[in-house]
């Protein structure tokens, strides 16, 4: 049984190898084993999730015989499970859902390629969920960045360069500022493995004369990621990225990446630094105040949007404010509420923007909102699918995006007064805002078009794995005690 504890490392290596095996298939062929791949990382991963919770332990995996303080090491615990296997099903999900785009979409000889990025891309994910010591961390911080330009570029349409251009300038100044913090951090305690950090931070706060520069370096770390993940007001970069990439991209973009960088900085906070120290920092009472604004402002963004794509990248953008305001909040009520929404959020999101594009092929290939009129009726299917990941951004009963905001509201009745009442107003107004604009959609779908007499045909392709994805969140929406359980049984592991 103990051999499990080598499968985190397994998902690392075998899709590195997996990126480099598909390079050199024929695109179909690359397809098919990216499909097989990923299920067989599902299963390792379920593994790994059964130990911990059979164990009741988190275990780490020393890679070389390196110490401290310059050694590497992943480690898995209940709450790196949990995350990791919702990736790779989102992952699985949106190859399945997305690749007769990509067939379209993207040139016949440069398919493997695009497999082999999106296989690549996996390695990042998985090593950003595991890694237990922050250069490990910024070296697949890296690769993230490179594979994720390289999905957006690799469709050649000139809106697919500009935004992977301006895509790459905001990701690598935020590259550059999470290395100068870990910098920073390495030159005043002699640490990159996270756990000898949080010792040595520990007692380097003790002095009060440091904090301000202890403080300054995880600010610094802070901007980094925060401009990577599209926190308010670093998320003008969003709509255009996620608006003209292709569907199984723009999923995995906006539900998988931006929240890999946010996991990495929730565990920075909570591994490297400590979170008793960090709680001490005024970073956090920012970040708070950051995520409401970026709740609000993307909201009257996505009301302005003149299509339907660029109106869920805004809402995007309205989410990850939902996340950093939990972080925020602060403890184990507001950690809890960031981490669940970064499940509802990468279930939802996904789902929606792997639905607009057939909504569009019966809009004549349009996705203003003008030209979808009536796209409910004439793709049932999508219209369908788009409808439920709209009740669920809501914040309809049932579905993860209610479930979320209940525990936002939890944590926001254990804070002080005056945080309470910001953040109460805060997911009162974005939820009218977000009813706004989605019912509006909705209506304009669902209104009749006499004009247009196209009709979509079924493909069970689509279908399945939008299933599996609206299982997963109604799943949070019914059941969201059993992940908050399993949520907190991995923050009780983090220490």
């Amino acid at each position: 049984m103990d051999f499990i504890t080598n499968f985190p490392l397994f998902t690392i290596v075998l899709s590195l190898f997996s990126g480099v095996l598909c390079y050199m298939l024929k695109g179909k062929a690359a397809r098919n084993y990216t499909i097989v791949y990923e299920s067989i990382l599902i299963v390792l991963v379920s593994c790994v999730l059964w130990y911990t919770l059979h164990t009741g332990k988190a275990f780490t995996y020393v890679m070389g015989e390196f110490p401290a303080p310059w050694g590497n090491e992943i480690r898995a615990g209940v709450l790196e499970a949990v995350l990791a296997l919702t990736f790779l099903v989102i992952m699985l999900c949106a190859v399945f859902a997305g690749y007769r785009f990509v067939d379209t979409d993207i040139d016949e000889s440069k398919v493997n390629l695009y497999y082999s990025l999106l296989n690549l891309m996996t390695a990042a994910l998985m090593a950003l969920v595991w890694t237990n010591d922050l250069f490990t961390g910024y070296v697949f911080l890296e690769i993230l960045t490179l594979t994720s330009c390289g999905v957006l570029i690799v469709r050649e349409l000139g809106r697919t360069t500009l935004a992977a251009v301006r895509y790459m300038i905001m990701n690598l100044l935020g590259s550059g500022l999470f290395l100068l913090g870990v910098v920073m951090l390495y030159n005043m305690t002699g640490h990159l493995l996270m756990m000898p950090m949080q010792a040595a931070v520990a007692e380097l706060a003790a002095d009060p004369a440091v904090m301000p520069v202890l403080t300054m370096a995880v600010g610094i770390l802070t901007i980094g990621l925060s401009i990577k993940s599209g926190l308010f007001p670093f998320h003008y970069w969003m709509p255009d990225t996620y608006g003209w990439a292709t569907p199984t991209s723009a999923a995995v973009l906006s539900s998988l990446v931006s929240k890999a960088y946010i996991f990495l900085l929730f565990k920075t906070y909570y591994r490297a630094i400590g979170i008793e120290v960090f709680e001490r920092m005024p970073i956090r009472n920012i970040l708070l105040v950051l995520g409401i604004c970026g709740m609000v402002v993307g909201s009257v963004q996505a009301i302005n949007a003149n299509n339907i794509n660029r109106m869920v990248a805004f809402s995007s953008a309205a989410q990850i404010g939902y996340i950093y305001m939990g972080i925020g909040l602060g403890s184990v009520y507001g950690y809890t509420a960031a981490l669940f929404h970064v499940l509802a959020h990468a279930l939802t999101k996904s789902q929606l923007f792997l639905t607009t594009p057939r909504l569009a092929e019966v809009s004549g290939g349009n996705l203003r909102f003008r030209d979808l009129q009536g796209s409910g009726h004439r793709n049932r299917d999508a219209g369908v699918f788009f409808t439920l990941g709209a009740l669920s951004m809501i914040g309809i009963p049932v579905f993860a995006g209610f479930s979320s905001k209940i525990q936002f509201g939890l944590a926001a009745v254990e804070s002080s007064s005056i945080k309470m009442i910001l953040v109460m107003l805060a997911l009162a107004v974005s939820s009218m805002l977000n009813a706004l604009y989605f019912i509006r959609t909705l209506i304009r779908m669902y209104t009749e078009d006499p004009d247009t007499n196209v009709r979509a045909h079924h493909r069970a392709g689509y279908n399945v794995p939008m299933l599996v994805l609206t299982a997963g969140n109604v799943f949070l929406g019914l059941f969201s005690w059993v992940v908050v359980n399993l949520i907190q049984t991995g923050l009780s592991m983090f220490g």
